[in-house]
C-alpha cells in the first residue's frame, strides 16, 4: 500500500481525491487535511496568507498519523504567489514540519509538464488576470515557455468550484494555441477529474489539472509509478524517473 497526503485549503473541490483514489490502482490511498481556507478571494495578499507555513504546519500531525509517505499543499495560488525562490522556500518548511518529502501543486505543474516533454504550455487560469499572470510568470522561471495566457476573471475559489464542463471547455479552448503543447488549468477549486479525457480529445494535446497534477507529485515523491488513463495523458504515460532533490531548471 501507498499512502500520500494532502493539505487541502477549505471544502471546494477536495472531493476530487477520493474520486481519483477509485480510479488509481488499489493499493494507493489519498488522505486529505483541510486547512482553514480564511478569505475567499483571489488576491495576492489573501494567497499569501492561505500558504502561510503556521497554517500548513497545523494540519500535518494528521497526515503523519495515517502513515503518509509524502505530502503535498493542494493549492496552486497559495504557492506560485510566493514565487519560484518562495515555493521552493515554502515546501522546505513543510517537509521539515512533516519530516517527510513535500511539495506543492505548483511545483508540480512543473514536474508534470517535465513528465510530459513538453515544451510551451498556454494558460487556462480561471483566476483574475493578475494572479493568471503571476502563474504564468512562475512557469517562465522554471524554464517553461508559456505561449498564451488566459484569465476566466474568476475572484472566488466558491465560484470556480461550481463550473461545469461545458465552462471548462470554453476555458480550455480559449486558451489554446497551436504551437501549445499542454494546456494547464491551475485551479484547485475545479472539478476536472471527470472532464480531462474529454479536454483532451477536445484540444488533441495533454491537459493538465490542478489536482491531478497534485496527486501526480505525492506520487512521484512517494516514487510510485502508475497508469491510469482515465486521468489522462500525465498519468497514461510512462514517467520520467524523479528529479533529484533541489532540482533547478537549467540556466539558474
Amino acid at each position: 500500500m501507498t499512502t500520500v497526503g494532502f493539505l487541502y485549503p477549505g471544502h471546494f473541490a477536495e472531493d476530487e481525491f477520493p474520486r481519483m483514489e477509485v480510479i488509481l490502482d488499489t493499493t494507493i490511498r489519498l488522505v486529505v487535511n483541510r486547512t482553514e481556507p480564511g478569505e475567499d478571494d483571489r488576491r495576492p495578499d489573501t494567497l499569501r496568507k492561505l500558504g502561510e507555513p503556521e497554517r500548513l504546519a497545523a494540519g500535518v500531525e494528521e497526515l503523519r498519523r495515517a502513515g503518509v509517505e509524502s505530502v503535498v499543499w493542494a493549492s496552486t495560488g497559495g504557492s506560485f504567489v510566493y514565487g519560484w525562490e518562495g515555493a521552493h522556500g515554502q515546501t522546505t518548511a513543510l517537509a521539515r514540519a512533516a519530516g517527510l518529502p513535500a511539495s506543492s501543486a505548483s511545483l508540480g505543474f512543473v514536474q508534470a509538464v517535465r513528465a510530459l516533454g513538453a515544451a510551451r504550455v498556454a494558460v487556462a487560469a480561471t483566476y483574475p488576470e493578475e494572479i493568471a499572470r503571476l502563474f504564468s510568470e512562475f512557469l517562465a522561471t522554471a524554464g517553461i515557455d508559456v505561449v498564451a495566457t488566459h484569465s476566466g476573471g474568476v475572484t472566488t475559489a466558491a465560484e470556480a468550484a461550481a463550473w461545469g464542463p461545458d465552462r471548462l471547455k470554453e476555458l480550455a479552448v480559449a486558451a489554446d494555441r497551436p504551437e501549445a503543447d499542454a494546456v494547464l488549468l491551475p485551479d484547485t477549486a475545479l472539478h476536472t477529474t471527470a472532464h480531462i479525457c474529454d479536454l483532451e480529445e477536445l484540444l488533441a494535446k495533454p491537459v493538465l489539472t490542478a489536482n491531478q497534477v497534485t496527486v501526480f507529485e505525492a506520487l512521484r515523491l512517494a516514487r510510485r509509478r502508475t497508469w491510469a488513463p482515465q486521468l489522462g495523458t500525465l498519468f497514461a504515460a510512462r514517467e520520467a524517473p524523479p528529479a533529484p532533490v533541489g532540482w533547478r531548471p537549467a540556466g539558474e
